[in-house]
This record gives C-alpha cells, sequence and structure tokens, in this order.
C-alpha cells in the first residue's frame, strides 16, 4: 500500500474510528485500525467485536492494499506529524512508512486477514432524522442510564420507533428520562442500543438539522450513517423495563418554576454535600415558592424562590444530583413538576409542550 492523503481529514478519521477500538486485548489486531486504499479513497474501520466504525477519506492512492496499524500509536504520530501531506507506504514485510516533510516514522504492522470482518447485518432503513435532532435526543437521556451490569438491558437506550414518532428512554432505577420527536418511519420497532454506541454516534454526530442521519435497525444490529460515517453496532437483548407503569398518573401538587433559578439554588445547597456527606435536599413547595434546605456536618443552607404552586403543600428528599441532571437537560426556561407525595417520583415537563418527561425518584428523610 501507498497513499498519499492530508494529515487534517487523516487525524479527524482515525480519532473517530478509534471510538470503535478496543483499548487492551489479547487479540492484537483489535487494539487496530484497518487502512484500505483502493480507488481515490482510503477507508478506516475500528471494530471492537461489539460496535464498528468505518469512514472514507479522499486519498492519492499510489498503490492500492490494506493493512492494519495500532491505533493509539497511529493517533500520536500523525497528531505530531507536521501539517500539510502526509505519506503512508507499507512493504512486503509488513514495515510501514508514516513519512510529512521530513520527519518519518517507521513501524510493524499487522495482516489485514486477520482483522475481523463487520457482520452483514441485513439491517433494512428504518427512519431518517435530522443530525441535531437525534443528537440532542441522546444528549438528553443518556444521564439516566443505569451503570449496573445485573440489568444489562437498562444499560442501553430504548428506541421505540413508530411511524409518526421516535422516543428515546433511559432509566436506572432512581430516574427516567424519555424524549420524543415526530418522524416519519418505515416500520414499527423497538431495540435497545448500547450506551457506548449511543455516546459515539452523539460525538459524532453534527449539531445540524439540515444533515440527516439514516438509522436501519432489526433485532440484532442497529446502523447510523451520516456525516461521512458508519456506525453498526450490536444490540442489547433482554426485557426493557415498561416505563408507562412507573409513571404516575395524577397530582396532588403541580409547580410551575424558573429553571435556571431552581437550579442555581440547588448548586448553592449543594455545596455542603460531599462523596462522604451525601444528606439529601429538603424542598417544599408551599404557597407560591419552593424552600430548599440541607444539611451536614459541614453547615446547614436555607434557600428560597418564587414559584406558582397549585394543591397540596409538600415536602420532599432529593438526591441532588439526580435532581440537577434533570433540571439542566430540560433545556427550558420553565419547567412543570407534578407530585403525587412525599414518596412518590416527580414529573419533571416542560412548562409548555410534551417533547421530554424526567422521573426523579425522592430520598426518604432518616427521621420518616
Amino acid at each position: 500500500m501507498n497513499i498519499i492523503c492530508d494529515k487534517t481529514l487523516l487525524s479527524a478519521a482515525i480519532d473517530g474510528v478509534s471510538k470503535a477500538v478496543t483499548l487492551r486485548s489479547t487479540i492484537p489486531v483489535l487494539e487496530g485500525i484497518l487502512l484500505k486504499a483502493e480507488g481515490f479513497q482510503l477507508t478506516l474501520t475500528g471494530y471492537d467485536l461489539e460496535m464498528g466504525i468505518v469512514t472514507t477519506i479522499e486519498a492519492n492512492v499510489k498503490e492500492p492494499g490494506e493493512i492494519v496499524l495500532n491505533a493509539k500509536l497511529l493517533s500520536s504520530m500523525i497528531s505530531r506529524m507536521p501539517a500539510g501531506q502526509i505519506t503512508i507506504q507499507s512493504a512486503d514485510n509488513g514495515k510501514t512508512t508514516i513519512q510529512s516533510g521530513v520527519a518519518q516514522f517507521e513501524i510493524q504492522s499487522m495482516a489485514a486477514t486477520d482483522f475481523p470482518e463487520l457482520p452483514n447485518t441485513g439491517a433494512e432503513e428504518t427512519l431518517t432524522i435530522p443530525t441535531g435532532v437525534l443528537r440532542d435526543m441522546i444528549d438528553r437521556t443518556l444521564y439516566a442510564v443505569s451503570q449496573d451490569e445485573k440489568k444489562p438491558a437498562h444499560t442501553g437506550e430504548l428506541f421505540e420507533i413508530e411511524p409518526d414518532k421516535l422516543t428515546i428512554v433511559a432509566l436506572d432505577g432512581y430516574r427516567l428520562a424519555i424524549v420524543e420527536r415526530p418522524v416519519t418511519a418505515v416500520k414499527d420497532i423497538r431495540i435497545i442500543v448500547p450506551s457506548k454506541t449511543m455516546t459515539e454516534v452523539a460525538h459524532l454526530l453534527p449539531n445540524d438539522d439540515e444533515e440527516l442521519v439514516h438509522i436501519c435497525a432489526n433485532r440484532r444490529y442497529v446502523v447510523f450513517m451520516a456525516a461521512g460515517y458508519t456506525i453498526m453496532s450490536r444490540l442489547i437483548e433482554g426485557e426493557f423495563l415498561n416505563y408507562h407503569n412507573v409513571i404516575p398518573s395524577g397530582s396532588r401538587t403541580r409547580v410551575t418554576l424558573d429553571t435556571k433559578e431552581f437550579i442555581e439554588t440547588i448548586e448553592r445547597a449543594s455545596l455542603i454535600i460531599t462523596e462522604r456527606l451525601k444528606n439529601p435536599l429538603r424542598i417544599s413547595f408551599t404557597n407560591g415558592k419552593v424552600v430548599v434546605r440541607c444539611q451536614t456536618n459541614l453547615g446547614r443552607v436555607v434557600d428560597e424562590f418564587r414559584a406558582e404552586c397549585e394543591g397540596e403543600e409538600v415536602e420532599i428528599g432529593f438526591n441532588n444530583r439526580y435532581l440537577l441532571d434533570a433540571l439542566r437537560n430540560a433545556r427550558t426556561e420553565q419547567v412543570k413538576m407534578e407530585i403525587s407525595g412525599p414518596l412518590s417520583p416527580v414529573k419533571v415537563l416542560p412548562a409548555e409542550g410534551n417533547d421530554f418527561l424526567y422521573l426523579v425518584l425522592p430520598v426518604r428523610f432518616k427521621n420518616d
């Protein structure tokens, strides 16, 4: 293989596909990137046997071929090369020369035949959605994905694809995040996508409402195609919780408040909460105001702000981080909170519309 390509394009492509490369493996080729040169382009592939990322850049291909190079080493070398054109040339003995200007490296490549072949997923196109919309949906739900490997289905995000809408759901037993957007889909399907895949999809998608991402899915695989990248992933098997059953159907207290003001109040109260001192916030919704209290060995805080409160007065305990996550991801000037009781899950909704619903589980006070 002998090619010449632009350093900026190559560096970006390496960074993109490296997200699917295994960091440490007893199989060295899984720590590498497959480089395949043919025609007028160079195709780069990273694959960890669960997720694969493929992209293509323009290249002057003097001699076609394919090799595998260690991803970490290749990334470090290319990033430190001078700007301009980079030459990559491999010999029959596996020695590969990487050169830009007078800077030159010689490293050992691995055989492309040892690189695992990406599966033929057989996934058919299911829906098309603007990249910025999908990225926003992922960003606003990933925080609620479970880290508990004992419940593998909840370590991913549920995609509910219906003819007229896409719903993404994440939950971890303490909070629930649901975001939905109108779409035109080819078929109905429910799939669970690993959180790692969703993280990389959000990372690679441009925040652009003009560019589209094509999503293909079946019962085993999902494929995202956008911005010059193809991201293939195995799906998580198992049964996702019927989340509809945990959403309270009514409310005894309804509060409409300023999101930024609530966030700032909680952040001030959180100054006396540490990893060791995890006392809950005591939040009272009463008489046109919200009162936030907390006490730990570091001290005591009381703060309040005005809000529209309807229904019964109530005091609830909250984990400060869980409540902050919901409020920060609301991304609206005002939110509405619907409360069924001091120990029932609290709904966080937009003040207008229904494009998201967050649930936060209250914390029981020790003296209750």
